[in-house]
């Protein structure tokens, strides 16, 4: 359907276009033992991505156009879209916007050919969706540094990155929390950063690590943005920095809610590849299975399945690209993105566990790509934020009482 500002030809022409790319690279056999042998995406296919531009088309193309590719690399490989959105994602997003002029100089076309790989070291033990309240990580002036102190969890891509964003508080004795943080660019071969994998059930070509920072030295020129703004500029709030190091007003606060639905519509994008791949495995199953003489996908329930599957993923689908219509069109998003990613979670879901059913005892094979979809969703469901924490921010804007 179309959107704000949809060209139809050209974004047929795009998704064509990415659609070969993921035939002859993303193969089901080679996304399989990329899963079975890879903590992320190996130096090769890594290169045919920046090859084919899609570290570059993040900033440079409209947003439909990254969106559509998007789509269909996660479709192939949730794995590989994850690691593209966690390590070239969130370095552009925040040297774009908090960046210096000379940073964004040195690292944006590095970011933007797949020379360095950065991610968002947010999380840590205490807490994942209670971000405000558990973060403890600190960073304390000494002269020309900053001394960082304490532990990151579930941070994604940092055992490759060659950077890390870091945030941390550097205003301990605040009254108000919201303006005690601050980010930073941290080179992750300095002294005293430990970074170590955790194993996990699922996307197993994209690890997840926990962080330790002991006394890590950090210049002062490598903070992003202003001091003690950095959590006005992750939710979005209207007392973040309307002026970035870069002294573009014009990436304001339109720019800031751009970045407040990415990490969301980024995941409800995850989800929607994994419920697409999970259907089209389904159905092509059920179209060759025969059971009583007869093929499987001809029996009712069998039907029921795969239309509810259908009916989800173009769900999902139209609350994702609405969402981005809305904010192109300047409309508040915000509580749209949050209900793309219970829709499109939910979506995954909904198309793994069926599909696992459609396929019986194969679905529980190694022989058969069903098993990691239905390994896969999970994660997205509780992350970035819980679907039960998303519908507690939806019912704050609805005017409903703070239920947190």
């Amino acid at each position: 359907m179309p959107y704000y500002g949809w060209d139809e030809d050209h974004l047929s022409v795009v998704r064509g276009s990415i659609q070969r790319f993921c035939k002859e690279n993303l193969s089901p056999e080679y996304v399989r033992w990329m899963d079975e042998n890879c903590d992320f995406p190996p130096d090769d296919l890594w290169k045919k991505l920046a090859d084919y531009g899609l570290f570059d088309r993040s900033l440079s193309s409209s947003p439909y156009e990254y969106l559509i590719v998007q789509e269909e690399i996660a479709t192939a490989s949730v794995a590989v879209m994850l690691a593209v959105g966690a390590s070239i994602g969130f370095g552009q997003g925040f040297i774009a916007f908090l960046g210096s002029p000379e940073q964004q100089k040195e690292f944006l076309p590095k970011l933007a050919q797949g020379e360095v790989k950065m991610c968002m070291a947010l999380t840590e033990p205490g807490g994942g969706t209670d971000i405000l309240g558990s973060l403890r990580t600190t960073a304390v002036a000494d002269g020309d540094d900053y001394i960082l102190n304490g532990q990151k969890i579930f941070i994604t891509a940092a055992h490759v990155a060659d950077y890390l964003v870091v945030i941390a508080i550097t205003d301990p004795k605040a009254e108000d929390k919201t303006k005690s943080w601050s980010v930073f660019l941290v080179d992750a071969k300095t002294e005293g950063v430990t970074i170590n994998k955790i194993s996990k059930l699922g996307i197993h070509a994209c690890a997840c690590t926990e962080i330790f920072l002991d006394e890590v030295r950090v210049p002062k020129e490598n903070m992003l943005g202003p001091e003690n703004r950095a959590y006005g500029f992750l939710l979005g709030r209207s007392d973040s920095p309307k002026k970035s190091k870069s002294g573009s007003a014009s990436k304001g606060k339109s720019a800031l809610n751009a970045l407040l639905n990415v990490e969301r519509v980024g995941t409800a994008m995850l989800s929607l590849g994994i419920a697409k791949a999970a259907y089209k495995e389904a159905l092509q199953y059920a179209q060759e299975r025969e059971a009583f003489g007869k093929q499987i996908g001809q029996f009712q329930i069998i039907q029921n399945y795969l239309v509810e599957m259908a009916i989800q993923i173009e769900n999902a689908r139209n609350m994702i690209y609405g969402t981005v219509s809305r904010a192109l069109a300047g409309q508040p998003s915000v509580m749209q993105a949050q209900m793309s990613k219970i829709v499109a979670a939910r979506a995954s879901e909904y198309c793994a566990i069926q599909g696992m059913e459609i396929l019986g005892g194969y679905g529980y094979t190694m022989e058969y790509d069903m098993q990691r979809h239905f390994r896969d969703y999970k994660q997205m469901v509780f992350a970035p934020i819980t679907d039960e924490m998303a519908i507690n921010v939806i019912a704050r804007m609805m005017g409903l009482p703070k239920s947190y």
